[in-house]
Protein backbone atom coordinates (compact mmCIF):
# COMPACT_ATOMS: atom_id res chain seq x y z
CA UNK A 1 0.00 0.00 0.00
CA UNK A 2 1.50 3.34 -1.19
CA UNK A 3 -0.37 6.22 0.65
CA UNK A 4 -0.30 9.73 -1.36
CA UNK A 5 -0.89 13.36 0.54
CA UNK A 6 -1.12 16.29 -2.14
CA UNK A 7 -0.96 19.67 -1.03
CA UNK A 8 0.07 23.02 -2.96
CA UNK A 9 -3.37 23.77 -4.79
CA UNK A 10 -5.08 27.52 -4.53
CA UNK A 11 -6.77 30.06 -6.51
CA UNK A 12 -4.62 31.77 -8.72
CA UNK A 13 -5.21 34.57 -11.65
CA UNK A 14 -4.45 33.50 -15.37
CA UNK A 15 -0.72 33.53 -16.25
CA UNK A 16 0.14 32.82 -12.45
CA UNK A 17 1.84 29.72 -11.15
CA UNK A 18 1.47 26.96 -8.49
CA UNK A 19 3.51 23.88 -7.35
CA UNK A 20 1.60 21.16 -6.34
CA UNK A 21 3.23 18.14 -4.00
CA UNK A 22 2.84 14.92 -3.82
CA UNK A 23 4.16 13.07 -1.01
CA UNK A 24 4.66 9.27 -1.64
CA UNK A 25 4.95 6.44 1.14
CA UNK A 26 7.03 4.31 -1.18
CA UNK A 27 9.02 4.34 -4.17
CA UNK A 28 7.12 3.54 -7.70
CA UNK A 29 8.13 3.29 -11.06
CA UNK A 30 5.59 5.42 -12.45
CA UNK A 31 4.14 8.33 -10.75
CA UNK A 32 1.38 10.92 -12.70
CA UNK A 33 -0.71 13.90 -12.10
CA UNK A 34 -4.16 13.69 -13.01
CA UNK A 35 -6.86 16.18 -13.16
CA UNK A 36 -10.69 16.30 -13.57
CA UNK A 37 -12.46 19.29 -14.32
CA UNK A 38 -16.28 19.86 -13.01
CA UNK A 39 -18.68 17.74 -16.11
CA UNK A 40 -15.19 16.22 -17.39
CA UNK A 41 -13.85 12.98 -17.42
CA UNK A 42 -10.18 12.76 -15.42
CA UNK A 43 -7.17 12.85 -17.74
CA UNK A 44 -3.53 12.41 -16.86
CA UNK A 45 -1.71 15.37 -17.52
CA UNK A 46 1.75 14.42 -17.17
CA UNK A 47 3.52 11.30 -16.03
CA UNK A 48 7.16 10.62 -14.68
CA UNK A 49 9.13 6.89 -15.25
CA UNK A 50 11.03 7.54 -11.61
CA UNK A 51 14.41 6.49 -11.40
CA UNK A 52 14.91 7.73 -15.12
CA UNK A 53 12.96 10.69 -14.91
CA UNK A 54 11.79 10.42 -18.29
CA UNK A 55 8.63 12.66 -18.83
CA UNK A 56 5.70 13.33 -20.74
CA UNK A 57 2.81 15.53 -21.14
CA UNK A 58 -0.22 15.90 -22.36
CA UNK A 59 -0.80 18.39 -25.38
CA UNK A 60 -2.29 21.00 -23.25
CA UNK A 61 -0.03 21.71 -21.04
CA UNK A 62 2.63 21.28 -22.81
CA UNK A 63 5.58 23.91 -22.29
CA UNK A 64 4.02 25.39 -19.18
CA UNK A 65 3.50 22.05 -16.33
CA UNK A 66 6.35 20.60 -15.49
CA UNK A 67 6.67 17.44 -13.36
CA UNK A 68 9.62 15.87 -11.60
CA UNK A 69 10.43 13.67 -8.23
CA UNK A 70 12.47 14.16 -5.47
CA UNK A 71 14.30 10.81 -4.88
CA UNK A 72 15.30 11.64 -1.58
CA UNK A 73 11.93 13.20 -0.33
CA UNK A 74 10.17 10.42 -2.59
CA UNK A 75 8.06 13.91 -3.11
CA UNK A 76 6.32 14.49 -6.87
CA UNK A 77 5.82 17.61 -8.03
CA UNK A 78 3.76 19.60 -10.29
CA UNK A 79 4.92 23.09 -11.39
CA UNK A 80 2.28 24.93 -13.00
CA UNK A 81 3.19 28.29 -15.00
CA UNK A 82 1.09 29.85 -17.27
CA UNK A 83 -2.07 28.86 -15.67
CA UNK A 84 -5.10 29.38 -17.67
CA UNK A 85 -9.33 29.20 -16.44
CA UNK A 86 -9.41 25.86 -18.50
CA UNK A 87 -6.75 24.42 -16.04
CA UNK A 88 -9.20 24.53 -12.84
CA UNK A 89 -9.95 21.56 -11.79
CA UNK A 90 -9.17 18.96 -8.83
CA UNK A 91 -5.86 17.69 -9.60
CA UNK A 92 -4.92 14.21 -8.34
CA UNK A 93 -1.23 12.60 -8.08
CA UNK A 94 -1.04 9.00 -8.83
CA UNK A 95 0.84 5.89 -8.41
CA UNK A 96 1.67 2.51 -9.91
CA UNK A 97 4.27 -0.23 -8.56
CA UNK A 98 4.39 -2.26 -11.76
CA UNK A 99 7.70 -2.70 -12.91
CA UNK A 100 7.74 -0.50 -16.34
CA UNK A 101 10.84 -0.93 -18.97
CA UNK A 102 9.31 1.33 -21.63
CA UNK A 103 8.73 4.71 -20.00
CA UNK A 104 5.86 5.62 -22.41
CA UNK A 105 4.06 2.69 -21.04
CA UNK A 106 3.51 5.34 -17.83
CA UNK A 107 1.14 6.64 -19.71
CA UNK A 108 -1.08 4.11 -19.63
CA UNK A 109 -0.99 1.96 -16.77
CA UNK A 110 -3.88 1.65 -14.57
CA UNK A 111 -2.90 3.80 -11.61
CA UNK A 112 -3.57 2.15 -8.19
CA UNK A 113 -2.94 4.16 -5.65
CA UNK A 114 -4.44 7.65 -5.44
CA UNK A 115 -4.01 10.56 -3.61
CA UNK A 116 -6.91 12.80 -1.73
CA UNK A 117 -6.71 15.68 -4.60
CA UNK A 118 -6.32 19.11 -4.57
CA UNK A 119 -8.17 22.15 -6.04
CA UNK A 120 -6.61 24.41 -8.58
CA UNK A 121 -8.93 27.25 -9.45
CA UNK A 122 -8.04 29.94 -12.07
CA UNK A 123 -9.73 32.92 -12.56
CA UNK A 124 -9.94 35.16 -16.09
Amino acid sequence: QVQLVESGGGSVEAGGSLRLSCAASARTYCMAWFRQAPGKEREWVAVIRTGLNITFYTEAVKGRFFISRDAVQNTLYLQMNGLKPEDTAMYYCAADPTWIDVPASCRQVKYVYWGQGTQVTVSS
